[in-house]
């Protein structure tokens, strides 16, 4: 059953990956133009800012997982009921916190908008404001019931329901604008949603799983414990939120929700960059963390780091300069005109996210010998920095220089972080980067190229683009086997098999 389980729950994992990445490539255009720029900008600025309150679940969810799997392998009943009585009081208490900050935020609207946004606009975003902390007050304790699945290892049926809420979501999207409805319903509809979905994961947890939860004392240590864990997890949450979605308030102060709806769509790129990095590491970071907690030798250590690095960065940076060289008119056929800088915004936002998501191997590190703490502070210090100097970039200049901002310290981030990660995780940095160089060159040699070519020999619609693209795909594969490693070499030709048209190729 288990294993069962963990093969179905990350079959599923990267089922929804797949699903979320295409379906939203194809629904956000149409959810665009049913809107238009302006409303979907309002649309977007609203739920990023009720999106902030979300880093006030504290990372409680992985720690309910955490705790759940630990009383369930002790056969402890009576300590998993008392444990999720505390977290549920917990949690309880931070649906009041964020009923009450949604109100602060719904009177307070006027002020941070007046220059910006019309009465029409700031009456709409408040009825949404109203209904989004709803929305978020019930999601945050809801979530804790896909927690407690997972602590049982139940990933299959949380994650089916998930499918099938996003595929059901989809539809009616279309279905409500094609009869007119705004941003407000969509809201509406994504609420209605969240609340069946939490009930079915209450049917599973109680009817499927039999989970009793019972306060039978109160235990002060257990809430320090449970709290002291979901620490550093708030912490990378709350980087999260001021990295990529508080620029969307900032902005909003300023500027039109056109420009908004704009930074959106850039950041929803970076985004989808991010998701093939999260679906690669998923395969190969849980054996790395063993090895790391078995504590093997710094070579052998360090060879983990640069094998998943490498194959992070060959997918990565394939990517990346594809989009470089055709994202400009990828964008203008996705979302239309008007959104031109998106192109710039997502270019510059997948520099800076290309380090973090190939080093990915190291973090876990840091995790499983408990050095969260250090990054932690290094990473909100300086996202903090940023943000401020954002700030003031953004109201003396505009959109681009507030990304920069963000960007450049998040460069900084690594490098403070090569470093730390040389003197504390056992990892030979310096080998690392003198092996992940060649990739690089390859990209930015491959990259330049084309763009010299796209400027002389090809015009800017669809085929010359389509032309281009497999120019660079070929290209780049040729490079790419110039510089892979046997091993790499290897991988890529057996998942080169695993496609069904290509298997009757293998033994020829």
């Amino acid at each position: 059953m288990k294993i069962s389980q963990l093969k179905g729950g990350a079959a599923l994992s990267y089922v929804t990956i797949f699903l979320t990445n295409i379906v939203g490539l194809l629904l956000t255009p149409f959810i665009i133009r049913s809107l238009g720029q302006s409303e979907y900008g309002l649309y977007t600025m609203i739920g990023a800012l009720v999106g902030y309150m979300s880093v006030l679940d504290f990372g409680l969810n992985n720690t309910i997982i955490r705790y759940v799997a630990k009383y369930k392998l002790e056969d402890d009943k009576h300590g998993e009921e008392n444990f999720l009585a505390h977290s549920f009081i917990i949690y309880f208490c931070i649906s009041i916190l964020v009923t009450i900050l949604g109100v602060i935020l719904y009177y307070n609207l006027d002020d941070f908008y007046r220059n910006s946004l019309s009465f029409e606009q700031i009456e709409k975003a408040k009825l949404m404001m109203l209904i989004l902390t709803f929305n978020l007050a019930i999601s945050l304790p809801g979530g804790a019931f896909s927690g407690i699945c997972f602590g049982y290892e139940e990933f299959i049926l949380p994650k089916i329901t998930n499918i099938i809420k996003y595929i059901i979501r989809s539809i009616l999207v279309l279905v409500i604008l094609l009869y007119g409805a705004d941003s407000v319903g969509l809201v509406v509809l994504d609420t209605i949603m969240n609340i069946v979905v939490i009930g079915i994961n209450i049917y599973i947890v109680f009817k499927v799983l039999k989970v009793r939860i019972r306060l039978h004392n109160i235990n002060k240590s257990l809430f320090i414990s449970i709290l002291g864990f979901s620490l550093w997890l708030f912490v990378f949450a709350l980087v999260n939120q001021l990295r990529w979605r508080f620029g969307q308030f900032l902005i909003g102060m300023f500027y039109s929700t056109s420009i908004v709806a704009v930074y959106a769509i850039g950041s929803t790129l970076g985004n989808y960059y991010g998701a093939f990095s999260s679906a690669i590491s998923s395969v190969f970071l849980p054996k790395a963390i063993k090895m790391t907690v078995q504590n093997v030798p710094k070579k052998e250590l360090t060879n983990t780091f640069i094998k998943i690095s490498r194959i992070i960065l060959i997918v990565l940076l394939y990517i990346f300069g594809g989009f470089v060289i055709c994202g400009q008119y990828f964008v203008h056929i996705w979302v239309g005109n008007g959104f031109e800088m998106a192109y710039y915004y997502a270019v510059v936002i997948m520099i800076g996210l290309t380090p973090i998501l190939s080093q990915g191997f190291a973090n876990n590190i840091l995790e499983a010998k408990n050095l969260l703490a250090y990054r932690g502070v290094i990473m909100l210090s300086l996202t903090i920095t940023g943000t401020i100097l954002g700030y003031f970039l953004l109201k003396a200049f505009g959109v681009m220089e507030m990304i920069f901002s963000v960007v450049i310290f998040m460069l900084i981030e690594r490098v403070v972080m090569f470093f730390y990660y040389q003197k504390k995780t056992n990892l030979d940095m310096y080998r690392y980067y003198k092996e992940i160089l060649p990739l690089f060159i390859c990209c930015l040699l491959l990259t330049s190229t084309c763009l010299l070519l796209d400027s002389f020999l090809f015009e800017d619609n669809l085929i010359g683009n389509l032309i281009l693209g497999l120019i660079y795909t070929v290209c780049y594969g040729f490079c790419c086997v110039l510089v892979m490693t046997q091993y790499e070499k290897t991988l890529t030709k057996s998942v080169f098999f695993k496609i069904p048209f290509m298997k009757k190729f293998q033994n020829n």
